[in-house]
């Protein structure tokens, strides 16, 4: 149905999801320009390497393996996660090794990971977006557990423990400027097509639990009428900042975010999304995502649209319209996160047993001209396909490998 469609579209020269005509065998083929990414997770080994601590051989063919996988699939994009937690998948000059490469903190693997992401994904004519996690130090509370150089140790007074966990104090400025710092020295040094965040800026809230951050507030929230507030705007401030660091120094490099796919309840604010969720990411996060792409702060996002057609809390079918909506009349490109882990997974509801349902995603979005694309989680699943989800997806939608939009 989609090759159908694209074959009466018109060529629209110079538009995102513009219409590239060739002339193949003497047959003329119309090929939308769209974003196929894939996620790859490193945090404690999600998707790459498969254990801590593989041989560099090993884990140079593991990364292969997911990049050929993701050319198998047709895709032309990978984000890859390098910096999980306040460490690094490259030598960093402000960061240690990540305890995810070599199974200790600080410990050189004996490679360049980033390097030969960055040449093998061009190779296949995948751009390569870094990915990295702004504020997780460690998943533990223990200061005593990172290496002695860490700037987690040397200034305890950024860090924040919470749930369990360790995060830098997105209230300090100072913090804001060394995460900045710290994220685009690869950046600067590598051929990345793109910078990406995901959903966490401050931490999903724990119940029970309180982010202490009192002194902070208290030092630098005048001038705010709350708490939350002042927590926005300096998630805000790390957004713009960023953006424009980048935008000063390497113009072709894209900006993005794939947050938690709900901004706010209708219920709660009359601009947000027909949903019953139970976080909102204005509120909870105090990420106010919807602002970013209203100001052109970013180039693309990716709401984390994990939930299936006719959820009642967070129905698909509610939010892509929702960010159709919001994206409407900015230069912010549009990108469906889709949960492929889902597909198969006997936890999950009836809809995800069916091979067939994520393919359906991709056929709704596609009815939102402002939909420019879909990116999948996780990259071992789109190599193992459970039931064949992916491949449905690719038999229905992908008939051909497309280039990423303009």
């Amino acid at each position: 149905m989609a090759a159908a469609t694209a074959m009466t579209a018109m060529l629209a020269t110079g538009e995102a999801g513009a219409l590239e005509v060739t002339d193949r065998g003497g047959q003329a083929a119309a090929r939308r320009r769209e974003f196929r990414g894939m996620w790859i997770a490193t945090v404690v080994n999600v998707d790459w390497p498969s254990a801590p601590g593989l041989s560099p051989e090993r884990q140079r063919a593991e990364l292969l393996a997911l990049f050929d996988a993701a050319v198998a699939r047709r895709l032309n994009a990978v984000m890859l996660q390098i910096r999980p937690t306040a460490d690094a998948f490259w030598p960093s000059r402000y960061e240690p090794w990540s305890e995810y490469l070599t199974g200790t903190q600080g410990r050189s693997p004996g490679w360049d990971p980033l390097a030969f992401a960055v040449r093998e994904a061009h190779k296949r004519r995948l751009e390569l977006h870094g990915w990295f996690n702004p504020y997780r130090v460690a998943n533990h509370t223990d200061p005593g557990r990172l290496v002695p150089t860490h700037p987690a140790r040397v200034h305890p007074e950024w860090v924040v423990p919470y749930g369990g966990k360790l995060y830098y104090n997105p209230g300090l400025p100072e913090v804001r400027r060394f995460v900045q710092d710290a994220m685009l020295d690869a950046v600067w040094r590598y051929d990345l097509d793109g910078v990406h965040f995901d959903d966490y800026f401050y931490p999903y809230p724990v119940a029970g639990r309180t982010f202490d951050d009192t002194a902070a507030y208290e030092r630098y929230g005048a001038g705010f009428p709350d708490r939350a507030a002042w927590r926005r705007d300096n998630i805000d401030r790390l957004v713009r900042e960023t953006a424009e660091r980048i935008n000063r120094r390497k113009r072709d490099v894209r900006f993005g975010v794939s947050p938690f796919a709900v901004w706010r309840n209708r219920t709660t604010d009359p601009l947000g999304s027909d949903t019953r969720a139970g976080v909102q990411t204005y509120d909870d996060l105090h990420a106010d995502t919807r602002k970013w792409v209203r100001e052109g702060w970013i180039d693309y996002i990716v709401p984390q649209c994990y939930w299936h057609i006719g959820f009642a809390a967070a129905d698909y079918a509610t939010l892509v319209p929702w960010w159709a909506e919001t994206v409407r009349g900015t230069d912010v490109h549009l990108y469906i996160g889709e949960a492929l882990y889902r597909a198969g997974d006997p936890t999950q509801p009836a809809p995800w047993q069916d091979p067939a349902e994520l393919s359906r995603h991709l056929t709704l979005a596609r009815t939102h001209p402002e939909v420019l694309g879909n990116v999948y989680f996780s990259a071992k699943h789109v190599a193992e396909d459970r039931i064949g989800a992916m491949a449905r997806v690719v038999r229905d939608h992908y008939p051909h490998r497309a280039r990423p939009p303009r």
